[in-house]
Protein backbone atom coordinates (compact mmCIF):
# COMPACT_ATOMS: atom_id res chain seq x y z
CA UNK A 1 0.00 0.00 0.00
CA UNK A 2 1.48 3.34 -1.05
CA UNK A 3 4.69 4.23 -2.86
CA UNK A 4 6.93 3.84 0.16
CA UNK A 5 5.09 1.18 2.12
CA UNK A 6 5.55 3.09 5.40
CA UNK A 7 3.43 4.85 7.99
CA UNK A 8 4.51 6.96 10.96
CA UNK A 9 2.55 7.05 14.24
CA UNK A 10 3.20 10.26 16.20
CA UNK A 11 2.58 10.61 19.94
CA UNK A 12 3.84 13.57 21.97
CA UNK A 13 3.70 11.41 25.07
CA UNK A 14 4.78 8.11 26.61
CA UNK A 15 4.06 5.41 24.01
CA UNK A 16 3.68 2.82 26.78
CA UNK A 17 0.76 4.85 28.15
CA UNK A 18 -0.87 5.41 24.74
CA UNK A 19 -2.69 2.12 24.08
CA UNK A 20 -4.82 3.33 21.17
CA UNK A 21 -1.75 4.47 19.24
CA UNK A 22 -0.02 1.17 20.01
CA UNK A 23 -3.03 -0.62 18.51
CA UNK A 24 -2.89 1.64 15.43
CA UNK A 25 0.75 0.64 14.93
CA UNK A 26 -0.05 -3.06 15.27
CA UNK A 27 -2.92 -2.82 12.78
CA UNK A 28 -0.85 -0.83 10.28
CA UNK A 29 1.79 -3.57 10.42
CA UNK A 30 -0.49 -6.60 10.53
CA UNK A 31 -3.56 -5.55 8.56
CA UNK A 32 -2.07 -3.04 6.10
CA UNK A 33 1.34 -4.75 5.72
CA UNK A 34 3.21 -1.48 6.25
CA UNK A 35 6.53 -0.73 7.88
CA UNK A 36 5.65 1.43 10.89
CA UNK A 37 7.77 4.07 12.63
CA UNK A 38 6.57 5.24 16.03
CA UNK A 39 7.87 8.66 17.13
CA UNK A 40 7.11 9.21 20.81
CA UNK A 41 8.59 9.61 24.27
CA UNK A 42 9.85 6.65 26.28
CA UNK A 43 9.03 5.98 29.92
CA UNK A 44 6.84 2.89 30.07
CA UNK A 45 7.36 -0.28 28.07
CA UNK A 46 4.85 -0.75 25.23
CA UNK A 47 3.16 -4.11 24.85
CA UNK A 48 5.35 -7.07 23.92
CA UNK A 49 3.41 -7.46 20.65
CA UNK A 50 4.91 -4.15 19.47
CA UNK A 51 8.41 -4.86 20.73
CA UNK A 52 8.51 -8.22 18.97
CA UNK A 53 7.01 -7.09 15.65
CA UNK A 54 9.82 -6.64 13.11
CA UNK A 55 7.75 -4.22 11.04
CA UNK A 56 7.44 -1.74 13.93
CA UNK A 57 10.32 0.61 14.75
CA UNK A 58 10.13 2.77 17.89
CA UNK A 59 12.02 6.09 17.95
CA UNK A 60 12.17 7.71 21.40
CA UNK A 61 12.55 11.49 21.46
CA UNK A 62 14.40 13.49 24.10
CA UNK A 63 12.03 15.10 26.58
CA UNK A 64 11.87 18.68 27.88
CA UNK A 65 14.64 18.90 30.54
CA UNK A 66 13.17 18.10 33.96
CA UNK A 67 15.45 20.65 35.66
CA UNK A 68 13.42 23.41 34.01
CA UNK A 69 10.13 22.19 35.55
CA UNK A 70 11.15 23.48 38.99
CA UNK A 71 11.59 27.11 37.96
CA UNK A 72 9.68 29.88 39.82
CA UNK A 73 6.00 30.44 38.97
CA UNK A 74 6.76 33.93 37.63
CA UNK A 75 8.59 32.25 34.74
CA UNK A 76 5.64 29.99 33.89
CA UNK A 77 4.47 32.15 30.91
CA UNK A 78 7.98 31.86 29.43
CA UNK A 79 7.91 28.10 29.89
CA UNK A 80 4.54 27.93 28.12
CA UNK A 81 6.27 29.40 25.07
CA UNK A 82 9.71 27.77 25.29
CA UNK A 83 8.53 24.21 25.92
CA UNK A 84 6.36 23.98 22.73
CA UNK A 85 9.24 25.46 20.73
CA UNK A 86 11.62 22.79 22.05
CA UNK A 87 9.05 20.06 21.30
CA UNK A 88 8.39 21.47 17.81
CA UNK A 89 12.07 21.38 16.86
CA UNK A 90 12.49 17.89 18.33
CA UNK A 91 9.46 16.62 16.39
CA UNK A 92 10.69 18.15 13.13
CA UNK A 93 14.13 16.59 13.60
CA UNK A 94 12.67 13.12 14.04
CA UNK A 95 9.88 13.39 11.46
CA UNK A 96 12.03 14.98 8.74
CA UNK A 97 15.50 13.55 9.39
CA UNK A 98 15.63 10.56 11.73
CA UNK A 99 12.98 8.34 10.11
CA UNK A 100 12.49 7.23 6.49
CA UNK A 101 9.85 9.21 4.58
CA UNK A 102 6.40 7.68 5.14
CA UNK A 103 3.29 7.67 2.98
CA UNK A 104 1.21 8.91 5.88
CA UNK A 105 1.57 10.32 9.40
CA UNK A 106 -1.08 9.35 11.97
CA UNK A 107 -0.98 11.75 14.91
CA UNK A 108 -2.68 11.62 18.29
CA UNK A 109 -4.55 14.73 19.41
CA UNK A 110 -4.23 16.02 22.12
CA UNK A 111 -1.66 17.40 22.66
CA UNK A 112 -2.30 19.75 19.75
CA UNK A 113 0.50 22.31 20.15
CA UNK A 114 3.04 21.89 18.73
CA UNK A 115 2.19 18.39 17.45
CA UNK A 116 -0.30 19.30 14.71
CA UNK A 117 1.90 22.14 13.47
CA UNK A 118 5.01 19.93 13.32
CA UNK A 119 3.23 17.07 11.60
CA UNK A 120 1.69 19.41 9.03
CA UNK A 121 5.12 20.87 8.23
CA UNK A 122 6.68 17.40 8.08
CA UNK A 123 3.96 16.10 5.75
CA UNK A 124 4.61 19.05 3.40
CA UNK A 125 8.40 18.71 3.51
CA UNK A 126 8.29 14.94 2.95
CA UNK A 127 5.43 14.88 0.45
CA UNK A 128 3.29 12.72 2.72
CA UNK A 129 -0.29 12.88 3.99
CA UNK A 130 -1.40 13.16 7.60
CA UNK A 131 -4.39 11.91 9.57
CA UNK A 132 -5.46 13.22 12.98
CA UNK A 133 -6.86 10.77 15.51
CA UNK A 134 -9.00 12.95 17.79
CA UNK A 135 -9.02 11.50 21.33
CA UNK A 136 -10.21 14.74 22.93
CA UNK A 137 -9.78 18.51 22.51
CA UNK A 138 -6.44 19.82 23.74
CA UNK A 139 -7.70 23.29 24.62
CA UNK A 140 -10.21 21.83 27.11
CA UNK A 141 -7.40 20.00 28.93
CA UNK A 142 -5.33 23.19 29.09
CA UNK A 143 -8.38 25.03 30.44
CA UNK A 144 -8.44 22.70 33.47
CA UNK A 145 -5.28 24.35 34.77
CA UNK A 146 -5.42 27.85 33.21
CA UNK A 147 -9.18 28.48 33.06
CA UNK A 148 -11.40 28.80 29.99
CA UNK A 149 -10.84 32.56 29.73
CA UNK A 150 -7.05 32.34 29.53
CA UNK A 151 -5.46 33.89 26.42
CA UNK A 152 -3.22 30.83 26.13
CA UNK A 153 -6.33 28.63 25.90
CA UNK A 154 -7.80 30.87 23.17
CA UNK A 155 -4.58 30.75 21.14
CA UNK A 156 -4.25 27.01 21.71
CA UNK A 157 -7.81 26.43 20.43
CA UNK A 158 -7.07 28.46 17.29
CA UNK A 159 -3.99 26.36 16.50
CA UNK A 160 -5.89 23.14 17.21
CA UNK A 161 -8.78 24.05 14.90
CA UNK A 162 -6.66 25.68 12.15
CA UNK A 163 -4.17 22.84 11.80
CA UNK A 164 -6.75 20.14 12.51
CA UNK A 165 -8.68 21.30 9.43
CA UNK A 166 -5.53 20.90 7.32
CA UNK A 167 -5.43 17.14 7.88
CA UNK A 168 -6.11 14.87 4.91
CA UNK A 169 -8.28 12.61 7.07
CA UNK A 170 -9.68 12.45 10.60
CA UNK A 171 -10.72 9.77 13.07
CA UNK A 172 -12.43 10.31 16.42
CA UNK A 173 -13.58 8.26 19.41
CA UNK A 174 -17.32 9.05 19.77
CA UNK A 175 -20.34 10.11 17.75
CA UNK A 176 -20.69 13.15 20.03
CA UNK A 177 -17.16 14.25 19.06
CA UNK A 178 -17.88 13.53 15.38
CA UNK A 179 -20.90 15.85 15.58
CA UNK A 180 -18.90 18.60 17.35
CA UNK A 181 -16.10 18.42 14.77
CA UNK A 182 -18.56 18.60 11.89
CA UNK A 183 -20.82 21.34 13.26
CA UNK A 184 -18.36 23.70 14.93
CA UNK A 185 -14.95 22.89 13.47
CA UNK A 186 -15.75 22.10 9.85
CA UNK A 187 -13.95 18.74 10.08
CA UNK A 188 -15.37 15.49 8.72
CA UNK A 189 -14.24 12.62 10.94
CA UNK A 190 -15.01 8.91 10.98
CA UNK A 191 -15.83 7.30 14.32
CA UNK A 192 -13.32 4.63 15.30
CA UNK A 193 -14.54 3.31 18.63
CA UNK A 194 -11.93 2.02 21.02
CA UNK A 195 -12.09 -1.75 21.20
CA UNK A 196 -9.78 -4.04 23.14
CA UNK A 197 -7.25 -6.16 21.25
CA UNK A 198 -7.14 -9.94 21.63
CA UNK A 199 -4.99 -9.96 24.78
CA UNK A 200 -7.85 -8.46 26.84
CA UNK A 201 -10.03 -11.39 27.94
CA UNK A 202 -11.39 -13.01 31.13
CA UNK A 203 -8.53 -14.69 32.99
CA UNK A 204 -8.51 -18.42 33.64
CA UNK A 205 -8.10 -19.75 37.19
CA UNK A 206 -4.49 -20.62 36.44
CA UNK A 207 -3.80 -17.11 35.07
CA UNK A 208 -5.43 -15.56 38.14
CA UNK A 209 -3.39 -17.66 40.56
CA UNK A 210 -0.09 -16.93 38.81
CA UNK A 211 -0.88 -13.20 38.67
CA UNK A 212 -1.82 -13.05 42.37
CA UNK A 213 1.40 -14.92 43.23
CA UNK A 214 3.40 -12.28 41.33
CA UNK A 215 1.49 -9.46 43.06
CA UNK A 216 1.42 -11.12 46.48
CA UNK A 217 4.16 -8.93 47.97
CA UNK A 218 2.47 -5.73 46.74
CA UNK A 219 -0.89 -6.87 48.11
CA UNK A 220 0.29 -8.19 51.48
CA UNK A 221 2.52 -5.21 52.31
CA UNK A 222 0.42 -2.06 52.58
CA UNK A 223 3.27 0.46 52.98
CA UNK A 224 3.69 -0.78 56.55
CA UNK A 225 0.04 -0.08 57.51
CA UNK A 226 -1.99 -3.13 58.50
CA UNK A 227 -5.47 -3.50 56.96
CA UNK A 228 -8.07 -6.14 56.11
CA UNK A 229 -6.06 -7.42 53.12
CA UNK A 230 -2.62 -7.55 54.73
CA UNK A 231 -3.56 -8.78 58.24
CA UNK A 232 -1.88 -12.09 59.00
CA UNK A 233 0.46 -11.88 56.01
CA UNK A 234 2.79 -8.97 56.84
CA UNK A 235 6.36 -9.96 57.63
CA UNK A 236 5.93 -13.58 56.50
CA UNK A 237 8.96 -13.38 54.19
CA UNK A 238 8.99 -15.44 51.01
CA UNK A 239 5.58 -15.86 49.37
CA UNK A 240 3.65 -19.13 49.52
CA UNK A 241 3.16 -20.12 45.87
CA UNK A 242 0.23 -22.36 46.82
CA UNK A 243 -1.86 -19.64 48.46
CA UNK A 244 -2.73 -16.00 47.87
CA UNK A 245 -5.34 -13.66 49.33
CA UNK A 246 -7.75 -14.80 46.57
CA UNK A 247 -6.73 -18.32 45.58
CA UNK A 248 -5.40 -21.58 46.96
CA UNK A 249 -3.72 -24.47 45.17
CA UNK A 250 -4.24 -28.05 46.33
CA UNK A 251 -2.19 -30.49 44.33
CA UNK A 252 -2.75 -29.46 40.71
CA UNK A 253 -6.17 -27.89 41.39
CA UNK A 254 -6.71 -24.17 41.93
CA UNK A 255 -9.69 -22.79 43.87
CA UNK A 256 -11.01 -19.30 44.57
CA UNK A 257 -11.34 -18.77 48.33
CA UNK A 258 -15.00 -18.37 49.39
CA UNK A 259 -14.07 -15.64 51.91
CA UNK A 260 -11.75 -13.76 49.53
CA UNK A 261 -12.04 -9.98 49.22
CA UNK A 262 -13.99 -8.61 46.27
CA UNK A 263 -11.40 -7.22 43.88
CA UNK A 264 -12.23 -3.76 42.49
CA UNK A 265 -9.90 -2.24 39.91
CA UNK A 266 -9.56 1.37 38.83
CA UNK A 267 -7.02 2.78 36.41
CA UNK A 268 -6.14 6.45 36.66
CA UNK A 269 -3.63 8.97 35.36
CA UNK A 270 -3.91 10.81 38.72
CA UNK A 271 -4.85 14.09 37.02
CA UNK A 272 -7.46 16.79 37.87
CA UNK A 273 -10.03 15.44 35.37
CA UNK A 274 -10.43 12.35 37.59
CA UNK A 275 -11.63 13.15 41.11
CA UNK A 276 -10.18 10.25 43.06
CA UNK A 277 -11.70 11.70 46.22
CA UNK A 278 -15.08 10.33 45.08
CA UNK A 279 -13.77 6.78 45.38
CA UNK A 280 -12.24 7.39 48.81
CA UNK A 281 -15.49 8.86 50.14
CA UNK A 282 -17.50 5.96 48.70
CA UNK A 283 -15.12 3.49 50.37
CA UNK A 284 -15.63 5.18 53.75
CA UNK A 285 -19.42 5.08 53.27
CA UNK A 286 -19.35 1.38 52.30
CA UNK A 287 -17.28 0.59 55.39
CA UNK A 288 -19.61 2.45 57.74
CA UNK A 289 -22.84 1.28 56.14
CA UNK A 290 -21.84 -2.38 56.28
CA UNK A 291 -21.01 -1.98 59.97
CA UNK A 292 -24.43 -0.39 60.56
CA UNK A 293 -26.29 -3.09 58.58
CA UNK A 294 -24.57 -5.84 60.59
CA UNK A 295 -25.27 -3.95 63.87
CA UNK A 296 -21.60 -3.94 64.79
CA UNK A 297 -20.41 -2.04 67.82
CA UNK A 298 -18.17 0.85 66.75
CA UNK A 299 -15.83 0.02 69.61
CA UNK A 300 -14.89 -3.37 68.10
CA UNK A 301 -11.16 -3.39 67.44
CA UNK A 302 -10.23 -3.90 63.77
CA UNK A 303 -7.89 -6.78 64.59
CA UNK A 304 -10.80 -8.82 65.99
CA UNK A 305 -12.66 -8.59 62.67
CA UNK A 306 -9.52 -9.19 60.63
CA UNK A 307 -8.67 -12.26 62.66
CA UNK A 308 -12.14 -13.69 61.95
CA UNK A 309 -11.78 -12.87 58.24
CA UNK A 310 -8.35 -14.49 57.93
CA UNK A 311 -9.71 -17.55 59.76
CA UNK A 312 -12.31 -17.99 57.01
CA UNK A 313 -15.45 -16.34 58.37
CA UNK A 314 -17.81 -15.02 55.68
CA UNK A 315 -20.02 -11.97 56.11
CA UNK A 316 -23.08 -10.76 54.20
CA UNK A 317 -20.85 -8.11 52.63
CA UNK A 318 -17.23 -8.87 51.71
CA UNK A 319 -14.01 -7.03 52.27
CA UNK A 320 -13.16 -4.82 49.30
CA UNK A 321 -9.65 -4.59 47.92
CA UNK A 322 -9.21 -1.67 45.51
CA UNK A 323 -6.19 -1.96 43.23
CA UNK A 324 -5.49 1.39 41.57
CA UNK A 325 -3.12 1.28 38.62
CA UNK A 326 -1.42 4.17 36.86
CA UNK A 327 1.13 6.96 37.13
CA UNK A 328 0.50 10.67 37.51
CA UNK A 329 1.10 13.92 39.40
CA UNK A 330 -1.48 13.51 42.19
CA UNK A 331 -0.67 9.91 43.14
CA UNK A 332 1.39 10.70 46.26
CA UNK A 333 -1.23 13.14 47.55
CA UNK A 334 -3.94 10.50 47.44
CA UNK A 335 -1.68 7.76 48.81
CA UNK A 336 -1.21 9.89 51.90
CA UNK A 337 -5.00 10.30 52.23
CA UNK A 338 -5.43 6.52 51.90
CA UNK A 339 -2.94 5.89 54.72
CA UNK A 340 -5.08 8.04 57.04
CA UNK A 341 -8.41 6.27 56.38
CA UNK A 342 -8.13 3.28 58.79
CA UNK A 343 -11.08 1.32 57.41
CA UNK A 344 -12.23 -2.06 58.69
CA UNK A 345 -13.46 -3.70 55.48
CA UNK A 346 -11.74 -1.76 52.70
CA UNK A 347 -8.11 -1.75 51.61
CA UNK A 348 -6.30 0.10 48.82
CA UNK A 349 -3.19 -0.73 46.80
CA UNK A 350 -1.60 1.54 44.20
CA UNK A 351 0.73 0.07 41.60
CA UNK A 352 2.01 0.24 38.04
CA UNK A 353 1.69 -2.98 36.06
CA UNK A 354 3.40 -4.16 32.91
CA UNK A 355 1.48 -4.07 29.64
CA UNK A 356 1.17 -7.86 29.91
CA UNK A 357 -0.08 -8.02 33.54
CA UNK A 358 -2.62 -5.18 33.29
CA UNK A 359 -5.08 -7.15 31.07
CA UNK A 360 -4.72 -10.13 33.43
CA UNK A 361 -5.62 -7.95 36.42
CA UNK A 362 -8.77 -6.71 34.67
CA UNK A 363 -9.63 -10.29 33.68
CA UNK A 364 -9.24 -11.40 37.33
CA UNK A 365 -11.23 -8.59 38.99
CA UNK A 366 -14.86 -8.54 40.12
CA UNK A 367 -15.70 -4.90 39.29
CA UNK A 368 -14.11 -1.91 37.56
CA UNK A 369 -14.56 1.71 38.65
CA UNK A 370 -13.97 4.65 36.30
CA UNK A 371 -13.68 8.23 37.61
CA UNK A 372 -13.03 9.85 34.21
CA UNK A 373 -15.23 12.89 33.58
CA UNK A 374 -13.75 14.22 30.28
CA UNK A 375 -12.58 17.81 29.95
CA UNK A 376 -14.66 18.18 26.77
CA UNK A 377 -17.50 15.80 27.63
CA UNK A 378 -16.97 14.23 24.19
CA UNK A 379 -14.44 11.42 24.69
CA UNK A 380 -14.73 7.94 26.17
CA UNK A 381 -12.31 6.37 28.66
CA UNK A 382 -10.14 3.65 27.12
CA UNK A 383 -9.91 1.96 30.52
CA UNK A 384 -13.64 1.13 30.41
CA UNK A 385 -13.21 -0.39 26.94
CA UNK A 386 -10.45 -2.60 28.33
CA UNK A 387 -12.55 -3.60 31.33
CA UNK A 388 -15.53 -4.60 29.21
CA UNK A 389 -13.19 -6.47 26.87
CA UNK A 390 -12.21 -8.60 29.88
CA UNK A 391 -15.85 -9.24 30.77
CA UNK A 392 -15.56 -6.90 33.75
CA UNK A 393 -18.67 -4.88 34.69
CA UNK A 394 -18.07 -1.17 35.34
CA UNK A 395 -19.32 1.58 37.63
CA UNK A 396 -18.52 4.89 35.93
CA UNK A 397 -19.02 8.59 36.60
CA UNK A 398 -21.97 9.86 34.57
CA UNK A 399 -21.31 12.49 31.90
CA UNK A 400 -22.73 13.49 28.53
CA UNK A 401 -21.63 10.69 26.17
CA UNK A 402 -20.62 7.86 28.52
CA UNK A 403 -23.80 5.95 27.60
CA UNK A 404 -22.25 5.28 24.18
CA UNK A 405 -20.11 2.79 26.09
CA UNK A 406 -21.67 1.95 29.46
CA UNK A 407 -25.15 0.48 29.01
CA UNK A 408 -26.89 0.95 32.36
CA UNK A 409 -27.96 -2.33 34.02
CA UNK A 410 -26.53 -4.28 31.05
CA UNK A 411 -22.76 -4.03 31.40
CA UNK A 412 -22.43 -1.45 34.16
CA UNK A 413 -23.87 1.33 36.29
CA UNK A 414 -23.40 5.11 36.45
CA UNK A 415 -23.01 7.36 39.49
CA UNK A 416 -22.78 11.09 40.15
CA UNK A 417 -21.74 11.16 43.81
CA UNK A 418 -19.81 9.12 46.39
CA UNK A 419 -23.09 8.11 48.03
CA UNK A 420 -24.45 6.66 44.78
CA UNK A 421 -21.24 4.69 44.24
CA UNK A 422 -21.40 3.36 47.81
CA UNK A 423 -25.02 2.26 47.21
CA UNK A 424 -23.95 0.44 44.05
CA UNK A 425 -21.11 -1.34 45.85
CA UNK A 426 -23.53 -2.51 48.54
CA UNK A 427 -26.07 -3.69 45.99
CA UNK A 428 -23.60 -5.51 43.76
CA UNK A 429 -21.56 -7.24 46.46
CA UNK A 430 -24.32 -8.38 48.80
CA UNK A 431 -23.84 -12.14 49.46
CA UNK A 432 -20.56 -12.16 47.51
CA UNK A 433 -19.25 -14.37 45.96
CA UNK A 434 -22.01 -16.90 45.33
CA UNK A 435 -25.38 -15.15 45.40
CA UNK A 436 -24.67 -11.67 44.00
CA UNK A 437 -27.12 -11.93 41.09
CA UNK A 438 -26.97 -8.25 40.04
CA UNK A 439 -23.18 -8.47 39.64
CA UNK A 440 -23.45 -11.71 37.65
CA UNK A 441 -26.04 -10.14 35.34
CA UNK A 442 -23.73 -7.20 34.60
CA UNK A 443 -20.79 -9.56 34.05
CA UNK A 444 -22.78 -11.51 31.47
CA UNK A 445 -23.64 -8.25 29.71
CA UNK A 446 -19.97 -7.19 29.72
CA UNK A 447 -18.92 -10.56 28.31
CA UNK A 448 -21.48 -10.24 25.53
CA UNK A 449 -20.53 -6.66 24.63
CA UNK A 450 -16.81 -7.29 25.10
CA UNK A 451 -16.68 -9.74 22.22
CA UNK A 452 -16.00 -6.86 19.76
CA UNK A 453 -12.30 -6.49 18.96
CA UNK A 454 -10.00 -3.68 17.80
CA UNK A 455 -8.84 -5.49 14.64
CA UNK A 456 -12.40 -5.72 13.30
CA UNK A 457 -13.24 -2.10 14.17
CA UNK A 458 -9.99 -0.85 12.59
CA UNK A 459 -10.50 -2.92 9.44
CA UNK A 460 -13.99 -1.50 8.90
CA UNK A 461 -13.55 2.16 9.87
CA UNK A 462 -9.86 3.16 9.82
CA UNK A 463 -8.29 1.12 7.04
CA UNK A 464 -10.51 2.51 4.23
CA UNK A 465 -9.66 6.11 5.21
CA UNK A 466 -5.93 5.36 5.42
CA UNK A 467 -6.05 3.63 1.99
CA UNK A 468 -7.95 6.58 0.52
CA UNK A 469 -5.55 9.19 1.95
CA UNK A 470 -2.45 7.31 0.79
CA UNK A 471 -3.91 6.81 -2.67
CA UNK A 472 -3.93 10.61 -3.08
CA UNK A 473 -0.13 10.43 -3.13
CA UNK A 474 -0.09 7.90 -5.99
CA UNK A 475 0.04 8.93 -9.61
Amino acid sequence: MGKRGRACVVVLGDIGRSPRMQYHALSLARQASLQVDIVAYGGSEPHMALRENRSIHIHKMKQWPTILQGLPKMLKPCMLLLKPLWQFLMLLWYLCVKIPAPDVFIVQNPPSVPTLVAVKWASWLRNAKFIVDWHNFGYTLLALSLGRNSRFVTVYRWFEKHYGKMAHGSLCVTRAMQHELAQNWGIKAAVLYDQPPEFFHPASLEEKHKLFCRLDKLISESQGVCDCASYGTMGMGSPNLNETVFTTMVGDDIFLKPNRPALVVSSTSWTPDEDFGILLEAAVMYDRRVGAILNEDDSIVEEVLWNEMSAGKQYLYPRLLFIITGKGPEREKYEEKIRRLHLKRVAFRTMWLSAEDYPLLLGSADLGVCLHTSSSGLDLPMKVVDMIGCGLPVCAVAYSCIKELVKVEKNGLLFSSPSELADELLMLFKSFPDECDALKLLRNGALEMGSSRWANEWEEHAKPIIFEVISQNLG
